[in-house]
This record gives structure tokens, C-alpha cells and sequence, in this order.
């Protein structure tokens, strides 16, 4: 049985026989969350070519449930903490590419401060791969195009770019 539910989780529930010690034999259904890349069912190959920088940047829609784990300090689709966007962006599989990263806060403030690069986007923090001090990272606020540190357990949207020469 699957069920996929808008919000980019995709649920699997599958039954099992189980053999318990009183010898009862029986069939469970047991459902197993798995979090999906958010790709299915978004806006598909939508991106941006920065050429001067030599840099692709994906622009996925953000969804609701995108917003809720932003929101709510979790991690889900497009946002969550620095291990899952980390993780996010290097297991990502998009527009043909496989090779999709965290930007550097100088390549994301350097981006953020182009008007109307982005389709899709929040007026919000970013990860990036670049450390602050003991336990932080920088994000860029998008508004502005500055970077900030905050704690790497915190949730922020994620942004994946990846270069166009090797």
C-alpha cells in the first residue's frame, strides 16, 4: 500500500508476517515514513544560470509543508537543519544533474542581491556551507543579501547550486 501526500512525504505502509512467542502468526500493517527529495509533483527543471559565476542554482517550488518545518524548527522537503541540507542538496537528483551542493555564503549573498533571479523564493534565512563560529553556520537572509550565523540544529530554507564547468 502507498499513499503520497501532497507535502512531499511520501508514506509506505507494507504488512508483515510476525511469529510471536506465543506462537501467534499473524500480519501487520506497519507504515514507514520516508521523505521524499520534494522533486515529484514540483515545478520540474526550473533553475538559474548564473554564467559570470559559472554556477546553476536550482528553484524548486517551496510547498506548505516546506514552510511548517521552517517555521516549526524541523526538517522537511526544502527546509530543516544543516545535516539535513547538507544531505538535501548532495543526494539531490535534478535537472539532470547529480552533482548539486550548499552554496558558499559568498556565492548565495552574491546571487540574493540580483533582483528577480528566482521564481520561487522566501524572503528568509538560507543555508550555507560556509562555518561561523563553534556549532554555527551562515545563512544569507534573502531580503537583504547579508549573512548571518545561527545554530546548525535550527531549521532554514535550503537553495542547492552546482557549477557549470569542471
Amino acid at each position: 500500500m502507498n499513499r503520497f501526500v501532497k507535502s512531499c512525504l511520501l508514506t509506505v505502509g507494507a504488512s508483515y508476517s510476525l511469529l510471536f512467542a506465543g506462537g501467534d502468526l499473524g500480519v501487520y500493517d506497519i507504515v514507514v515514513p520516508v521523505v521524499e527529495s520534494c522533486v515529484s509533483g514540483c515545478d520540474k527543471n526550473t533553475y538559474y544560470v548564473d554564467n559570470e559565476a559559472k554556477l546553476m542554482w536550482e528553484d524548486m517550488i517551496f510547498s506548505n509543508a516546506c514552510d511548517r518545518a521552517y517555521k516549526n524548527d524541523r526538517s522537511a522537503c526544502k527546509a530543516g537543519d544543516l545535516s539535513y541540507a547538507k544531505n538535501f542538496c548532495s543526494t539531490l537528483s535534478y535537472a539532470g544533474h547529480t552533482d548539486w551542493r550548499l552554496p558558499t555564503s559568498d556565492e548565495l549573498m552574491g546571487v540574493s542581491k540580483q533582483e528577480g533571479v528566482f521564481k520561487n523564493n522566501r524572503g528568509a534565512d538560507f543555508w550555507t556551507s560556509t562555518p561561523g563560529e563553534y556549532g554555527k553556520h551562515y545563512v544569507v537572509f534573502t531580503v537583504d543579501g547579508f549573512r548571518y550565523a545561527r545554530r546548525d540544529n535550527q531549521s532554514n530554507y535550503i537553495r542547492c547550486v552546482r557549477c557549470t564547468i569542471k
